[in-house]
């Protein structure tokens, strides 16, 4: 069930709320368990059972973290490695057996040497977001950022929250703690999740899902000209932005309804002056996960510079293999780390005022990364940057003129536009209420109803259309 479909729309969100309002304050973590469970099994039921399992292990090993913190801090020490061990192993094992076994049999291939057989491993829909999460939450207890939690149904009520659990945001349960406590529930606050809903709704059916056709297209494989490649890139950088912070709005919207607060998971990323930057506009609820709980596990910068560049290298291939088990996604963090330590070494992370070329290669630096991180293989992605960098006809090829289509391009252009008045309100504070009032015009309030209602409109006439990030 994803929150773009109508089963999720006009039965599941329905229900739920009803039967969450109606439930007495004391009891609404049982409401949310009952609900998220319900919101996970429409995929795989048999799966729930793992779900539950690495719930309740990361409970009692959180327990017993605290238990030892103060008298035997080195049993504390122990726990933790338990607990990280358990659910590492778990995102190991489904996520990155297939891999393995492929890789191992590429290269006992390559010396003549006779395949492993592993039967097809099925990966459980958003397990490396309710792990990362898991795997946060017992750091925090260890680092005493945060006491375990006192009832089990509010921790089983936070890992599996339907809003986040398939796609993110990646949530801390030290910033959720008191709102299972006491949070906030009025008209104000719903209508305010409703807009934000809205919102998500509008970028994911009426943006992403519009150009998406073209970025298919231009990514399938096929021979491409140097205007195909650019015209791909851009569709997809597009798509990939709009889906997910569309996905993104929509759970903080619901959240909102519910009465929780989330992170804000994205900040106008393609406005980036640097790599650095980027990051810190980027996913950023996982982000700032790899900088606390990765980053600054490895070290940091707190062994010199070496080691500080090294972190950064590693904790972004780490970044890009938790992305997906490819060797597209490890170049893609590969290539991120790389560009992150050299940023550090020539003191270029930060900028001061608007530069148009700082702006520009950052946004080519991202987009060669985007290639990897949508190519199907490394031979795929290198042809792909070699159509890119050709030398060739401006004009579309014939062969791809059918995939674009007038809406799919006249779709394309309005999100550039708002990225570029976002980008220009943001830079030029001289220009802010000029631009404030293009944007209402664009973006307005009261162009939201009109658009949703077109949104639910192409929802019912459109196949099934999941979230680019559920494959994460």
């Amino acid at each position: 069930m994803v929150f773009s479909s109508s089963v999720f729309l006009f039965l599941f969100l329905p229900l739920f709320l009803s039967c969450y309002y109606l439930t007495p304050f004391r009891y609404r973590s049982v409401t949310i368990i009952v609900g998220s469970y319900l919101f996970y099994a429409w995929w795989r039921v048999d799966f729930l059972l793992l779900f539950a399992l690495v719930t309740m292990w990361n409970f009692c090993i959180a327990r017993q973290i605290h238990n030892n913190l103060e008298c035997k801090h080195r049993n504390a020490k122990r726990w933790l490695t338990l607990g990280l061990s358990g659910n590492l192993s778990v995102l190991g094992y489904f996520k990155y057996a297939n891999f393995g076994v492929e890789s191992l049999n590429s290269a006992l291939a390559s010396v003549g040497a006779a395949p492993l057989s592993l039967g097809e491993v099925i990966l459980p829909i958003g397990i490396s977001f309710y792990i990362f999460q898991a795997i946060s939450y017992l750091i925090d207890v260890y680092r005493k950022d945060t006491p375990p939690a006192a009832r089990f149904i509010d921790f089983a009520a936070f890992i599996s929250l339907f809003p986040q659990l398939i796609a993110g945001p990646v949530l801390r349960y030290k910033d959720l703690a008191s709102q299972f406590d006491s949070r906030q529930h009025s008209w104000t606050v719903f209508a305010s999740g409703v807009a934000v809903f809205i919102q998500g709704l509008i970028k994911k059916v009426l943006i992403a899902d519009n150009v998406a056709p073209i970025a298919d297209t231009m990514f399938a494989g096929g021979a491409l000209g140097v205007a195909d490649a650019w015209l791909g890139l851009l569709a997809y950088s597009v798509q990939l932005y709009f889906d997910f912070s569309g996905y993104s709005d929509m759970a903080i919207g619901l959240g909102l309804m519910m009465g929780f607060r989330f992170v804000k998971n994205f900040n106008q990323p393609y406005i980036s002056q640097s790599i650095t930057e980027f990051w810190r506009r980027w996913h950023i609820s996982l982000s700032s996960w790899l900088r606390d709980y990765l980053y600054i596990s490895l070290g940091g910068n707190r062994n010199g510079v070496y080691r500080t560049y090294r972190n950064l290298f590693l904790t972004m291939l780490l970044g890009g293999l938790w992305h997906g088990a490819n060797w597209t996604f490890v170049v893609w963090g590969m290539w991120h780390g790389a560009l992150l330590a050299i940023e550090r070494y020539f003191g270029t992370a930060e900028y001061s005022g608007f530069s148009i070329l700082r702006w520009g290669l950052t946004i080519l630096l991202v987009g060669v990364g985007w290639v990897f991180f949508r190519a199907d293989d490394l031979p795929h992605a290198m042809g792909y940057l070699s159509a890119l960098f050709s030398v060739g006809s401006v004009a579309i090829s014939v062969e791809y003129q059918y995939a674009i289509t007038r809406l799919s391009v006249t779709t394309l252009f309005i999100a550039c536009t708002i990225i570029l008045l976002q980008g220009l309100k943001q830079h030029f504070t001289g220009l802010q209420r000029l631009l404030d009032a293009a944007l209402v015009v664009t973006l307005g309030q009261w162009l939201k109803m009109p658009l949703f209602v077109l949104a639910l409109m192409s929802l019912i006439a459109s196949s099934y259309s999941p979230f680019l990030y559920f494959q994460f």
